[in-house]
């Protein structure tokens, strides 16, 4: 399916940084196995494959296919469209399996071209919300009316060519799925598949209860730029092999777009446990059921309509992740940001996460110049990046010294400066400005990741995490990302 999709689409960021995710799910949504894409897409897509068979039920036709980026529905932010298409077998008469595919969308509308404003206050600022709108109609893609759709409202969609292009990609994506699947049970029979479907599922709960057993309680409050803190607190539970993940005490929504749906919550909970696991098996729902996840309502990681939600998926996924990594003393933080760029104007639209450093553990170094944790994107090659786009990429290096210092050192963040030839937006979407990713067990903090603009004057204005700025021909956009973190003291090296 994730050949398919990178074959077929049109957009740089789908078939160049494959900022896209592909899973097949079960009767009832539920996760059973995946490519290795995005995290954070593929441990919410069940959210929203269980939205649609809860809004759509028995409505479901043979030859359907569905589209939803609605983040209060299972979906992350808007730029990340969800196309779902049920599969039926011989005569049954509801789907027995569903396909999904979702994939970052280039635009979307919104305040900003690239759909990733960094200074939205709704949802509605941040482009179209589509809520299991019927894309397919037994074979028939009903286009008119999803142009309908896309040019609607005060920020319609810029470039709706491109969105068709990628949908249609989507939907072979699917129907590749389908297909596969298809051929499966003609093979296997039908019975062979569902048994071993629900076979991984119990075997990944099995897998998290073993690691469960070696986890010890814990607790951590990660403080964002912006003042806010997510706390969480981690109770193992042994006479049942299970773990309670209670998030009680994080900030309240704000009224930025830091706030993340709870679907992205959970995709990290899943995510962060899955990765301890020692075992080569596929992620999926199984590895939810030995964990209890409370995350009250209104805060900051389950936020109600219609909050901002553009940065959750990006930014405060990331610092989830550190601080459920934090609260195990597992391992230091990672750079801790997508460190998001996006710039455009009416006829380009262009968006990019910019790797930096992991954080180090008790047993390793942290990695220079990697995405981490929640995002797993390419960066688009130079070369195609400026054929495609009015750009340069003047330098791309390794930021030296800025993972933190300890028995194991934290990795490096990287140096990226991109000089403009065209008037163009240019946007900024980052975190670890203000404060550093956290070192553990003595290790020393990250550095902090730094933003600026070069006018072609020589004249240098620094920028905040948060920052959209008008870019003229022969400006220069620098961004220099943070390290991870260090894990262990230096003297205990020392010692050694």
């Amino acid at each position: 399916m994730g050949i398919t999709l990178q074959n077929t689409s049109y957009s740089v960021n789908i078939k160049e940084r494959l900022d896209f995710s592909c899973a097949i799910f079960d009767q009832h949504g539920q996760l059973v196995a995946n490519a290795p894409h995005i995290p954070v897409h593929l441990g919410s897509m069940s959210e929203s494959v269980a939205s649609l068979i809860q809004a759509k039920g028995n409505t479901i036709k043979p030859g359907d296919a569905y589209v939803s980026n609605n983040p209060y529905n299972g979906g992350t932010h808007l730029p990340d469209v969800t196309v779902i298409t049920p599969v039926f077998v011989s005569q049954a008469a509801i789907p027995l399996f569903y396909v999904a595919s979702r994939g970052h969308h280039a635009d979307i509308g919104g305040i900003t071209p690239g759909s990733m404003p960094p200074h939205s206050t709704t949802i509605n600022q941040e482009g179209i919300l589509l809520d299991n709108v019927l894309l397919v109609e037994q074979g028939r893609f009903r286009e008119a009316e999803l142009l309908e759709l896309l040019n609607a409202g005060n920020y319609p969609v810029r470039n709706p060519a491109q969105n068709l292009a990628d949908l249609q990609a989507q939907i072979a994506a699917n129907e590749r799925g389908v297909q596969e699947l298809s051929r499966m049970i003609e093979h296997y029979e039908l019975g062979t598949v569902q048994t071993y479907m629900q076979h991984v599922q119990d075997n990944a709960e099995e897998s998290v209860r073993r690691v469960i057993n070696v986890l010890k309680d814990g607790s951590f409050t990660y403080s964002m730029d912006d003042g806010s803190e997510i706390k969480v607190k981690i109770t193992i539970e042994r006479s049942h092999r299970a773990a309670c993940i209670d998030f009680t005490g994080t900030s309240a929504q704000q009224s930025t777009n830091l706030n993340a749906p709870i679907a992205i919550c959970k995709a990290v909970v899943l995510y962060v446990f899955r990765t301890l696991v020692d075992d080569d098996i596929p992620l999926n729902a199984g590895c939810l059921k030995p964990l209890e996840i409370i995350i009250p309502e209104g805060c900051l990681l389950n936020p109600q309509y219609p909050a901002a939600v553009v940065a959750g998926n990006v930014e405060t996924s990331q610092a989830i992740a550190n601080a459920l990594y934090g609260a195990l003393g597992i391992m230091a933080a990672s750079c801790g940001t997508m460190n998001n760029f996006t710039f455009g104007n009416e006829r380009h639209q262009y968006y990019e996460t910019i790797c930096g450093g992991s954080g180090a553990g008790a047993t390793f170094n942290g990695t220079d110049a990697v995405q981490t944790h929640m995002t797993n994107s390419r960066l688009t090659d130079p070369e195609v990046l400026e054929w495609r786009f009015p750009i340069l990429v003047e330098e791309f290096v390794i930021r030296p010294n800025s993972g933190g210092k300890g028995k194991h050192r934290g990795g490096n963040g990287v140096i990226r400066r991109i000089k403009f030839r065209e008037a163009m937006t240019a946007a900024i979407l980052s975190g670890h400005r203000e404060k550093p990713p956290f070192g553990l067990k003595g290790g020393e903090p990250g550095a902090i990741g730094r933003n600026w603009l070069e006018h072609h004057d020589g004249t240098i204005e620094p920028l905040p995490s948060k920052a959209e700025v008008q870019m003229h021909p022969g400006d220069v956009f620098v961004i220099e990302t943070p390290g991870g973190g260090g894990f262990g003291s230096v003297k205990s090296l020392q010692d050694d």
